[in-house]
């Protein structure tokens, strides 16, 4: 609707990293909005940005190597990159969460998971060590940990992988988040664990009524869980829109190679799995053009010259290819 202010809206977000090899183009000019309660997905390979653009949200990015060059991320109203280092710590864990790939990175080992919990009760929500300890114990049980009482005080060497990170999804909720980003966050489980992950997320969710950015390469993940969908190729979104949309009517050659790499998806034109040729560009000194032009057969002088623009294919769908009306499933 006209007017209505979106929870989350991201601007022509820019993130450059400062090496000795040359500057690393690594989020380009990237732009999306989030509603309240809304589920977005975040799709591509490893190194297209998604998890970069994540941590410049959160402002979480080393500076330097690192430099957000440009852009804002509005939320309620504000810019987050322009509030001052104090100010955006209490936005980060209050107002927006995120849980990562490995939470034996994330937790630190040499203190309990209760404490771990209990410190962002305290901080974010001016609890007593008694009521702290007691609503890291309710929520432990919310993620499903056995017998919460007794694991507060486990080290996270003392968690199986699937239960650190449920304690990190517990420590993430803590402060009832308007948002919670989740990075890859089962990549390092074994599938039936993945699955009882997502389905944790899903309900807590719906229970608690928070949006959620969940941040993966995995299209079969997105396909129950997210409502939208930006698939991300060299710090850029080269497509967006619903996801049923756009798994029945993808017009990137990109997006119909990560389709295609899906086993057992319905609507295949092809019973054979499709693996997408070359190896994803270097972000540093991105040729002009298409990044994705060297490993794309509808490839025409112009895709290596032109950057194509985000353009509407569909309602709510957009593309950035030059010959996406050719573009077909496999």
């Amino acid at each position: 609707m006209a007017g209505t202010q979106h929870l989350l809206e991201v601007r022509n977000l820019t993130t450059r990293f400062h090496t000795e090899d040359g500057v690393v183009h690594a989020v380009n000019d990237v732009s999306y909005t989030l509603d309240e309660g809304d589920t977005l997905g975040v799709v591509g390979e490893s190194g297209c940005g998604k998890s970069v653009h994540a941590l410049s949200i959160m402002r979480l990015i080393q500076i330097p190597p690192g430099e957000i060059a440009g852009g804002e991320v509005i939320f309620r109203g504000q810019d987050l990159l322009k509030l001052s280092d104090d100010e955006m710590r209490k936005v980060r864990g209050a107002e927006i969460a995120m849980i990562f790939q490995d939470p034996m990175t994330s937790l630190n080992p040499v203190k309990t998971v209760g404490f771990q919990i209990m410190e962002a009760l305290i901080l974010h929500k001016g609890m007593d060590k008694a009521s702290a300890r007691e609503r890291t114990v309710e929520l432990l049980t919310l993620v499903g940990i056995p017998e919460a009482a007794q694991r507060v005080d486990d080290y996270p060497h003392q968690f199986s992988g699937g239960m650190r990170q449920r304690a990190m999804i517990a420590m993430g909720l803590s402060c009832d988040p308007s948002i919670l980003i989740a990075d890859e966050p089962t990549t390092a489980l074994d599938v039936t664990i993945q699955a009882q992950i997502v389905e944790l997320v899903k309900r807590l969710q719906h229970k608690f009524g928070m949006a959620v950015i969940w941040i993966t390469h995995d299209l079969g993940v997105i396909a129950g869980m997210a409502r939208r969908v930006n698939v991300m190729y060299a710090g850029r979104i080269i497509e967006s829109g619903p996801v049923k949309e756009i798994y029945a009517n993808p017009h990137h050659p990109y997006t119909v190679g990560l389709l295609g790499s899906l086993p057992g998806r319905s609507g295949r034109t092809s019973s054979r799995l499709f693996s997408i040729p070359g190896e994803p560009p270097d972000l540093v000194g991105l040729p002009p053009g298409c990044a994705f032009a060297p490993r794309c057969h509808y490839q025409t002088p112009r895709c290596l010259k032109e950057t194509p623009p985000l353009e509407e294919v569909g309602p709510g769908h957009i593309a950035a290819c030059w010959e996406k009306d050719k573009v077909r499933r496999v």
